[in-house]
């Protein structure tokens, strides 16, 4: 197939471009900078300068595409509220031009790629893709945008669209730059000093696995559905062990109290970097004792999905890395 991929450059856009070239798909990446992305992707790979601003732009490199798959957004948490609107139009307003422009151009089929953080605090619970949100305020303004992006698609879908949802978990693996997956590779190199948060609620996934549900989610997902892509659930602190254990090493003995890390989160540059402060606190201190806890069991039958469990997946994903 053809594929038109957004977000190319990205985390799991990267992964998700090596999956496809290593089928014999054709890959269109639109990218910012076409000049880096072709340090980072695949030989053979089409590359095209999109911000995904333009919609006659997407609608051009869709021509002819058999598939989209939609990956671009903006993932951080604790923003100030003046970078809100570039966070909305990243999360939300992208995906409106990028599904409308797959639509006008007759592509037919697309993979809107969303979040198991669409159900909300499932407060213990292990959601399916039957499942509405949970009631109660959103952690974060990325969680509440990427809530609407999702509710985007769906409508997309009600309209009629070839539209086919995906929902990972927490994804880790190699070049990941998230506060949760830095935690797991410092557990596994037995260099984090702390457990922050450790009650809060996860499905951490490699992130080789999700681009593998994201491409058979494309080549043979059912039109309308929604197929969540996660590990298995776990408490943070029971996945702090566990990459601990698989890098020969002891978990943290120190758990800190969630009043001392939000003192920290303020602490000034210099005392941050002798208290050790770990990467994107604020996104720590958000998850709190939230679950995002959903069930890949659809995604199983369906798709063939096989996630890896989080010991061998923290040796794949940090065993080599320098």
């Amino acid at each position: 197939m053809r594929v038109v991929v957004t977000g190319a450059a990205g985390f799991i856009g990267r992964a998700t471009v090596r999956r496809l070239a290593g089928l014999g798909h054709t890959v269109v990446a639109l990218v910012r900078d076409p000049a880096r992305a072709a340090e980072i992707l695949p030989n053979g790979t089409e590359l095209v300068q999109s911000d995904l601003s333009a919609r006659d732009v997407l609608v051009t490199a869709m021509a002819g595409a058999d598939g989209v798959i939609h990956l671009a957004g903006s993932y951080r948490v604790g923003i100030r509220a003046d970078e809100r609107p570039a966070m909305e139009d990243a999360n939300v307003g992208a995906t409106e031009r990028v599904l409308d422009a797959a639509i006008r151009a007759g592509v037919p089929r697309v993979v809107y790629v969303s979040t198991v953080g669409t159900y909300g605090d499932t407060r213990g619970r292990i959601v399916d893709e039957t499942a509405d949100r949970a009631p109660g305020p959103f952690m974060s303004w990325y969680d509440e945008t990427k809530f609407r992006a999702h509710k985007v698609a769906e409508a997309r879908i009600a309209d009629g669209a070839p539209i086919v949802i995906v929902q990972p978990g927490i994804v880790y693996g190699p070049d990941d730059h998230s506060g949760s997956g830095r935690q797991l590779e410092l557990a596994f190199r037995g260099e984090l000093p702390y457990v922050a948060l450790g009650e809060a609620g996860v499905t951490p996934v490699h992130v080789d696995d999700v681009a593998a549900g994201i491409v058979a989610a494309l080549e043979r997902g059912a039109v309308g559905e929604r197929y969540i892509l996660a590990g298995q659930p776990m408490r943070l602190r029971e996945a702090i062990a566990i990459a601990a254990r698989a890098g020969g090493h002891r978990a943290p003995r120190i758990t800190l109290p969630t009043t001392f890390l939000r003192l920290l989160a303020k602490a000034p540059a210099p005392l941050a970097r002798l208290l050790r402060r770990p990467d994107a606190l604020d996104e720590i201190i958000a998850a709190g004792t939230v679950t995002y806890w959903a069930s890949s069991d659809k995604a199983k039958r369906d798709l063939g999905f096989a996630p890896r469990p989080l010991a061998q997946g923290v040796v794949d994903a940090f065993g080599t890395a320098s």
